[in-house]
């Protein structure tokens, strides 16, 4: 019997490739933007190099951004279902803040809150493109009509407020648990890492190893 390795793929290069995209795109395009909406942060408007290339450049970005995130989308979305089960991740919310998930929930590849980021990441993304086209001077803007221009800049600024800090969270809870960014660098993570935080997910690695090793 081939002795197993103490690490296991977590993610392919591609969804690595696409993930660091959208993270380098998404820096750009968040200080851009917020020097666009916060004049006191004026300076932030250097990211791309002058004001008037920042606001050329974000919209771009932005649409960048919409794209990788359409692959991510297809790549990952059957591991973000929603399932009954996850009920019970919530209810136990003070066991797994504690470290104790594996006790309380058999989490998949990824655990209730990462799939109810997943879902407002990608739901936020999708307001942030249709009001993002509908305010975009020179070249859609002309073609709605003003009251509609002012609302979609409503929109657009609260969405993307409420998604920087849902990527702040994100961030924060990647070095909280430890172990889980080497997942996204180097693509592996620990046998060890794999059973206490997802359970389910390392039975299901482990069974797929047995069978193509058989």
């Amino acid at each position: 019997m081939m002795k197993k390795s103490k690490m296991i793929k977590r993610n392919s290069f591609i969804d690595r490739a696409c993930h660091w995209t959208v993270v380098i795109c998404f820096f750009l395009v968040a200080l851009s933007g917020i020097a666009m909406f916060f004049p006191s942060l004026h300076w932030l408007t250097q990211t791309f190099g002058t004001p008037q290339m920042g606001r050329i450049l974000h919209p771009f970005f932005g649409v960048l951004i919409f794209f990788v995130l359409i692959v991510m989308f297809f790549r990952f979305v059957k591991h973000n279902i929603p399932k009954k089960d996850d009920i019970g991740w919530f209810l136990h919310i003070v066991e797994v803040l504690k470290g104790n998930e594996h006790k309380v929930a058999d989490v998949g590849k990824y655990n209730p809150g990462q799939k109810m980021m997943f879902w407002s990441i990608m739901s936020l993304i999708l307001v942030l493109l249709v009001t993002g086209v509908i305010i975009w001077r020179p070249y859609f803007a002309h073609l709605f009509p003003m009251w509609s221009i002012r609302l979609c800049l409503l929109l657009h600024a609260v969405a993307a407020i409420v998604l920087i800090h849902a990527i702040l969270i994100h961030i924060y809870m990647a070095f909280w648990v430890k172990g889980s960014i080497s997942g996204m660098i180097e693509g592996k993570v620990s046998r060890k890492w794999a059973k206490k935080h997802h359970p389910r997910w390392a039975r299901q690695v482990e069974a797929e190893e047995e069978k193509n090793n058989s």
